[in-house]
């Protein structure tokens, strides 16, 4: 009893000046992982022009092509060896990075960050489709996780520090820091928390700073001749996000599908599934070069016309293809970029059909190509406020904000309508659903220590204006302190919680996944008042 006593207080303590020293961590960790970024993204950006040249050159002869495979073969079985060595490493990461935060999942941060950056720039730099972004955020969060464990933190800061790498990671990724943040907040926290905004932004700004001292000021995407859409024309745009909705529910389907069907050869090696995207990207490379990488170079062609309806739509299905081939073998890489390129090009041919239909200026397809982007990734991820910010950072432009947004609730309501769940969400409950509940592997261990959860109670939700005794609360849990503006209340039976109050909650690192959802239900479900008749 004296033991758990002693584990609460030390707990209570870590609190003291907790801000002041999260944001002097963040920002060692946002230079770390600004430095991670640069690397990673300097070797990418070497590896992808020569192998694509290398890809064309072997076209006409059948030796050449017979080595181009046999080259491929090795990096995929390279690959393919990392990936069973820590399966951790496998896919994006962010569904692993937010299983570790749900402490679910107990990894060795060194080894995973290592292979993640080694198997990442293989696969990235061979051409596989496949995106930097989700690799960065796993690999920030492992810079996070390791200055923790070296610096012998809390189990409640290391929560945080994990977020905060994951969160420059994104911003480094993307050059956008306000992603960062946003994305820290929406899809890896589901809440508002001022420990990790304070954190996010801390770090993320200092990402971005690191990556552009190297890389340079520029937004990832340099469109020139961006044209405000008339107001005339905004009635296209709920037509657009609901069938970027429709293709966001089958990009997801898609992944979740191709994964289902490498799960059915179990007997086949993780290697040799990891080399079948490298064969095909050797394929792609000496047929359709365009469509290797991750698609930054294929956006800023689409951008440019000359494309026409057919090509649209075969660079469309091939790349999807390519995309789910590559991401359901496990090999480390993302999709956040292949998605937005995907979105792209359904925007390129909407944009075209309604612009020669409708003899709408042809200068406004460019605009259809970005708010398809923006709604895919809403569409997928489930993260609008994301999309958009991610967007308007990744543009360097403002001007078309309102009609971004238009676009992007038009597809969210229609993936929902449509019940498709986050992809992040779906593809960490498959990694669950594979360790199960008694799973001996040391990456699905969970932690048995103390945390505390913060929870944020919304205006007309079922708590609010209720005293804390007569609140049903989860078991397993201790209502330790009220956060209320400036102050911190000691909570009593009769104090009364209040919508935008932060309850900070005491409980078992190992329940905390669970307690957390239940809380949740409770700060944010609305009562329903009926009127009387």
């Amino acid at each position: 009893m004296q033991d758990k006593k002693d584990s609460t207080i030390e707990v209570m303590k870590v609190r003291n000046n907790l801000k002041l020293r999260l944001i002097f961590e963040s920002i060692c960790i946002g230079l770390f992982a600004g430095l991670i970024m640069v690397l990673n993204r300097v070797l990418i950006d070497k590896m992808l022009p020569k192998m694509t040249s290398i890809y064309e050159g072997a076209k006409g002869s059948i030796w050449n092509i017979a080595l181009v495979f046999a080259v491929l073969i090795i990096m995929g079985y390279i690959v393919g060896v990392m990936v069973r060595k820590d399966g951790m490493i496998s896919g994006s990461g962010i569904p692993q990075v937010e299983g570790i935060l749900m402490r679910r999942f107990e990894v060795n941060w060194l080894r995973v960050l290592i292979l993640k950056f080694l198997g990442g720039t293989i696969a990235l730099g061979a051409g596989l489709s496949l995106g930097r972004e989700g690799p960065s955020v796993q690999m920030g969060a492992s810079i996070g996780q390791g200055f923790s464990k070296v610096c012998n933190r809390s189990n409640i800061e290391d929560k945080f520090l994990i977020t905060s790498g994951a969160a420059a990671g994104i911003a480094g990724a993307f050059n956008a820091p306000l992603s960062g943040v946003i994305f820290a907040l929406e899809e890896v926290h589901k809440n508002f928390s001022p420990l990790v905004l304070l954190s996010a932004m801390a770090s993320s700004i200092v990402a971005d700073f690191t990556v552009k001292q190297f890389l340079g000021l520029g937004p990832a995407f340099g469109f020139n001749g961006i044209s405000a859409l008339p107001l005339g024309y905004y009635w296209l745009l709920p037509i657009l996000g609901i069938i970027v909705g429709f293709s966001g529910m089958i990009f997801c389907k898609g992944i979740l599908n191709t994964q289902d069907i490498y799960d059915k050869f179990k007997k086949m090696p993780t290697e040799v599934k990891v080399i079948i995207p490298f064969i095909l990207t050797g394929i792609i490379g000496m047929t359709l070069p365009i469509l290797l990488g991750g698609g930054h170079g294929l956006i800023m062609s689409i951008s440019e016309g000359g494309y026409t309806i057919k090509m649209l739509i075969l660079l469309l299905l091939v790349k999807f293809l390519f995309t789910i081939i590559a991401f359901g073998s496990g090999t480390p890489g993302g999709i956040f970029f292949p998605l937005l390129v995907l979105g792209a090009l359904v925007g390129d041919i909407f944009g075209i059909l309604v612009c020669k239909g409708l003899k709408i200026p042809d200068v406004y397809i460019l605009n259809f190509i970005i708010f398809a982007m923006a709604a895919h990734f809403a569409a997928i991820v489930k993260a609008p406020i994301t999309g958009i910010v991610l967007i308007t950072e990744m543009t360097g432009s403002f001007e078309h904000l309102l009609a971004l947004t238009i676009v992007v609730i038009a597809a969210y309501v229609t993936s929902d309508l449509l019940r498709n769940e986050p992809i992040y969400e779906s593809l960490l409950e498959r990694r669950l659903k594979k360790c199960g509940d008694k799973c001996d592997d040391e990456s699905c261990k969970a932690y048995v220590k103390k945390t505390l959860l913060e929870l944020a109670v919304f205006m007309g939700s079922h708590i609010e204006g209720k005293k804390i005794k007569d609140i049903t609360w989860p078991r397993d849990c201790l209502i330790v302190a009220i956060k209320r503006g400036g102050k911190e209340i000691i909570p009593k039976g009769n104090t009364e919680i209040i919508a935008g109050d932060f309850i900070v909650v005491l409980v078992d690192d190992n329940k905390a996944a669970d307690v957390l959802v239940r809380l949740q239900e409770l700060s944010t479900e609305v009562n329903v008042i009926q009127n009387d008749l």
